[in-house]
């Protein structure tokens, strides 16, 4: 495996695009530091975004994960490009010659996808631990730690993405093509569910069948959090609506986006199989 995830590596920090991205990326994780910074002043009034609570154990672990879970489009790009320069660069070609088998072939770049969802998560849980223990109201171990299966939630997430994108660069060989046909599924899940809800069941059920749609599933792991915000909170009971929602990482939500990752590693696997190269 060591031998397989260096090959990848090796492969990667040569390709300047790649190289590029990946920095980009984790620059972008690392900027979301950069929200305790923001105050302006309204007239008497000084808002301060650190002090409105988004900072808090355990509050951080949601706000965080939600908001770096956006910026896994980075690493997407660089995993449909791996796989469109090894069609374009043959050097798939080459390292079947060259002994690798292709279950071999598949599980570097499986690798590859765990180590970037893996250093993702190790990142934000590090950048997220800091920024709460410098602005968090409460720092009691039991607090700090409480919550975190949204960093699970988070790896997950990742990893089903990234496996996605993964399939997706090989059966589509090209990298534009196959981030055209990502937004494209992703708007072809929102379609079938609006027929299913407009003419085939009700509405509920709709909406109970769209949570099995990959990207849906994956969506479904980390719930928008900022309705958790007392102060979004307060105006809602002003306005007469309830902000509560269902916020926890469910255990089947999880399972779902597991099967969902291994249909796409498997997928993968086939379609190379099936494939003249």
């Amino acid at each position: 495996m060591k031998r397989l995830l260096q090959i990848e590596f090796i492969k990667l920090w040569n390709n300047r695009a790649s190289k590029v991205l990946i920095i980009a990326y984790f620059v972008l994780l690392t900027s979301i530091a950069l929200i305790a910074a923001i105050k302006f002043d309204i007239g008497p009034v000084q808002f301060h975004l650190a002090d409105q609570g988004i900072f808090n154990f355990p509050y951080i672990w949601h706000f965080n994960t939600y908001i770096t879970a956006w910026f896994k489009l980075f690493l997407a790009i660089v995993i449909v490009s791996m796989m469109a320069n090894e069609y374009s660069n043959k050097t798939i070609k080459q390292n079947l010659i060259d002994g690798l088998s292709k279950k071999e072939f598949i599980l570097s770049k499986f690798l590859t996808v765990i180590s970037f969802s893996l250093i993702s998560t190790v990142f934000v849980f590090v950048v997220s631990m800091i920024l709460g223990l410098a602005y968090s109201d409460f720092n009691e171990l039991s607090i700090i730690f409480s919550d975190l299966e949204f960093v699970l939630a988070f790896f997950v997430k990742l990893t089903a993405f990234f496996s996605f994108c993964l399939f997706l660069g090989i059966l589509v060989k090209r990298s534009a093509f196959a981030l055209g046909f990502l937004i494209l599924w992703a708007i072809v899940e929102q379609v079938v569910f609006g027929l299913l809800g407009w003419k085939l069941v009700s509405w509920e059920t709709a909406k109970r069948i769209k949570s099995f749609f990959p990207m849906e599933a994956m969506s479904n792991l980390l719930e928008e959090p900022f309705s958790r915000l007392s102060a979004v909170q307060n105006i809602g009971a002003q306005l007469g609506e309830d902000f509560r929602f269902d916020y926890a990482v469910h255990w089947y939500e999880i399972l779902i986006v597991l099967i969902w990752t291994a249909i796409f590693v498997y997928l993968s696997l086939a379609l190379l199989k099936k494939r003249d190269l």
